[in-house]
This record gives structure tokens, sequence and C-alpha cells, in this order.
């Protein structure tokens, strides 16, 4: 099926899905923080993933099975790897997490970031 411009997802024009959630005890290292999800596209198989993710402080366990491109739009976090290397990240960063990253992420200012994910 050819996709025309009634397919486009235009953030500022769409009603995403939103969820929010208290993280899970077990993936928690300090604090328990809330995460709120606006969810503007999931591709027809499920592998693909693009909107806007919030989190409050706090330390939480990461194992990403997916490749995932942020872009920091407010707040300050920290990711910290298995051997305990870390890179802090502001408001105005893009990076990607890529798929088999391991350790933490560290929430030091409440966070909100656009995400594109791609489940391989």
């Amino acid at each position: 099926m050819t996709k025309r411009c009634e397919h486009l997802v235009v953030f500022s024009r769409h009603e995403p899905e939103f969820s929010t959630e208290v993280t899970a005890e077990e993936k928690c290292v300090r604090g328990r923080p809330v995460q709120r999800t606006w969810n503007h596209f999931t591709s027809e198989d499920g592998r693909f993933f693009a909107g806007i993710w919030e989190g409050e402080p706090g330390c939480i366990r990461i194992d990403y099975t997916e490749n995932e491109y942020c872009r920091l739009i407010e707040g300050m976090v920290i990711l910290r790897d298995t051997q305990g290397a870390e890179v802090t990240l502001r408001a105005g960063e893009e990076f990607v997490i890529p798929a088999g990253f391991r350790g933490e992420w560290e929430t030091v200012e409440k966070v909100r970031k656009l995400y594109v994910i791609y489940q391989p």
C-alpha cells in the first residue's frame, strides 16, 4: 500500500498513546522513578517506535535489546556501563544507545526525551 500525507505522524498534530508507570522494583538501584511515555508511532511489524518519554529522578538498571536514538529535551542523565564508565548527558544532546548496552540510567534532573527505537 502506498502511504500518503494522511499517514504522516506530526507529533504536534497527533494524539499519542499515553502511559505512566512506576519503575519495577527489581530494576531500581535508587528511588522508584515514575516514567511517562507518549508513543506517537509504532510500525506495523511492532519493531519501530517513536515518541516522547519523561522520567523522574532515580537510578535504574538497563539492558538494551533495542537500538535507541535519543534527544534530551530537558533534564540531565548519567549513563553508566557495567564496567563503571559513565557519560553525563544534558538537554540538547543527542545520542544512540546500541542494542547490547547494559548498565544504569540515572536521572539526575527530571528528564524529557525524544526517542526513536528499532527492535531488531
